[in-house]
C-alpha cells in the first residue's frame, strides 16, 4: 500500500477525508513579519486546529485507510504530545481504543489533553525515541496496530493536505517554510507542493539542538544524533524517518536551523503582533524568516501547533523580555544614609524607567558609610531606552553594573 501513497490522487483523497475533523485554517497575512523581512509573509495557523496542532490530519487519514480488523485490535503510538492528541481524537471519532506512549518529560497539558480524548497514556523514557521503542514492544505484546508519528507514507499524505490548502489560497506562493522533527510534515508538504508546482521552494526548519534531518541529508543517509537539546519539544527527535527520507531528499530545497533563543523572541512577536499562542516547534518557521536572504517573495510559515503549558509560557515570556532588553537589572552602590533611594528613583523616573523590583542589601560592605548595594530590576521599551537609563545614572555619579535579572 505504501507505494500508492504520496500521489496526487491520494493527496486529493486525504484532503477530503481530513475535512471531517479539521478546522479551516485560512492564511493570515503578517504586516509585522512582512515589514521586517521585505517579503510578503503569510502564516498558516495550524495551532488553531481542534487538537491544537496539524497532527490530527495524518492520524485521521492513516486510521481511515486501515481495515476494520486493524482498527478493532486497538491503536498504539508514541508521541511527545501533538501526534498523541491527534491519534487519541481520531480513534475516538472511529470509536476504537488508543494507547499512547509519551516521554516522561512531556508537558502536563499534553498528557491531560490526550487522556481527555479517551486514550490510555503510558509514560516511558526521557525522549521520544525511547517512548517509541516501548510502544513497539507493547504493540507486539498486545497485537495493537502501530500508528507511526512521521515515518509512514499514509501519515505524511495526511499532513501534506496543508500544502493543498496553501496553494488553493495562495496559488503564486514562492516559499513554504515547514518545521521538521521526524520529517512527516515536511515529506507531505514538499512532495505535494512539487507535484502541484515544481517552482515552489520548500524549506525545512529544525532546532539547532536537534538537527537530525540536516545531519542525515549531509551524510546522504538516515543518521541518529548522539543527543539532543532544545526547548522545541515537538521537534526533539534523534532519528528522522527512514521510509520517508527519500522523499525529503528529492523534494526539500533546503534546511535552516534555529537556536532556542530565537524561538523565545519569536514567541513574544507572535503574542504581541498576532495575539496567537504558538508552541516552540511551531515558531521554528517564524524564527527562520530572518535567515532568508530574499526580498519581495510570497512566503508561508506553517505554525504547526500551539500546545504550550502555562508554566513554559511564563518562562518564555520572561526570558524574551530580558533578551529584548525590556526587563533588565542593575546594581548600584549607595552611601547608607536616608534619601539615597529617593535620589536613584528620581533619576530613573525622569528617564521613564519603571521599577519592578528592588533588592536593598545593607550588609554588602562592613563599612556601611561607604556602600550598601541596591539591585534594581526595571522595565524599559528596549535596548535604546535601557542605554538611556544607564547613561543617566552614570551622569548622576552612580556606577551602575548590569547583572542577570533574577525574576
Amino acid at each position: 500500500m505504501e507505494e500508492t501513497m504520496l500521489t496526487l490522487e491520494k493527496f486529493e483523497e486525504a484532503s477530503e477525508v481530513v475535512k471531517q475533523v479539521t478546522q479551516e485554517t485560512k492564511l493570515v497575512y503578517s504586516e509585522y513579519f512582512s515589514a521586517s523581512t521585505g517579503n510578503r509573509v503569510y502564516l498558516k495557523p495550524e495551532n488553531m486546529q481542534v487538537t491544537g496542532a496539524y497532527k490530527i490530519r495524518g492520524a485521521y487519514y492513516k486510521i481511515s485507510t486501515l481495515s476494520d480488523e486493524e482498527r478493532s485490535k486497538g491503536l498504539i503510538t508514541a508521541s511527545a504530545g501533538n501526534h498523541a492528541q491527534g491519534v487519541a481524537y481520531a480513534a475516538k471519532k472511529f470509536g476504537v481504543k488508543a494507547v499512547i506512549v509519551m516521554p516522561t518529560t512531556t508537558p502536563l497539558i499534553k498528557v491531560e489533553r490526550t487522556k481527555s480524548y479517551g486514550a490510555e497514556v503510558v509514560l516511558e523514557g526521557d525522549v521520544y525515541d525511547e517512548a517509541c521503542e516501548h510502544a513497539y514492544k507493547l504493540a507486539e505484546e498486545h497485537g495493537y496496530t502501530f500508528i507511526h508519528p512521521f515515518d509512514d507514507p499514509a501519515v505524511a499524505t495526511g499532513q501534506g493536505t496543508i500544502a493543498m490548502e496553501i496553494v488553493k489560497e495562495l496559488p503564486l506562493v514562492d516559499y513554504i517554510l515547514v518545521p521538521i522533527g521526524g520529517g512527516g510534515l515536511a515529506t507531505g508538504v514538499s512532495t505535494l507542493a512539487k507535484l502541484l508546482n515544481p517552482n515552489i521552494k520548500v524549506i525545512g526548519v529544525e532546532p539547532a539542538g536537534a538537527n537530525c534531518m540536516q545531519a542525515s541529508l549531509e551524510k546522504g543517509e538516515v543518521t541518529t544524533l548522539p543527543h539532543i537539546d532544545t526547548i522545541a519539544d515537538g521537534t526533539a527527535v534523534k532519528t528522522p524517518g527512514e521510509v520517508i527520507f527519500p522523499y525529503i531528499q528529492k523534494n526539500l530545497d533546503d534546511i535552516i536551523t534555529v537556536e532556542d533563543e530565537e524561538l523565545i523572541v519569536s514567541f513574544l512577536d507572535m503574542v504581541e503582533n498576532h495575539k496567537m499562542i504558538v508552541e516552540n516547534s511551531g515558531l521554528l518557521t517564524v524564527a527562520a524568516l530572518k535567515h532568508l536572504n530574499m526580498k519581495n517573495k510570497k512566503i508561508v510559515s506553517i505554525l504547526s501547533g500551539g500546545n504550550m503549558d502555562v508554566i513554559t509560557m511564563s518562562s518564555v515570556v520572561q526570558n524574551g523580555l530580558i533578551q529584548r532588553d525590556r526587563i533588565f537589572t542593575i546594581s548600584v552602590l549607595l552611601p547608607d544614609k536616608p534619601g539615597e533611594l529617593v535620589r536613584v528613583s528620581q533619576v530613573i523616573a525622569e528617564e521613564q524607567g519603571n521599577v519592578i523590583r528592588l533588592d536593598h542589601n545593607q550588609f554588602f560592605s562592613t563599612n556601611r558609610n561607604a556602600a550598601v548595594e541596591l539591585k534594581i530590576t526595571l522595565e524599559a521599551f528596549g535596548t535604546q531606552h535601557k542605554g538611556q537609563i544607564v547613561r543617566a545614572l552614570e551622569e548622576h555619579g552612580y556606577r551602575p553594573k548590569l547583572i542577570r535579572p533574577n525574576l
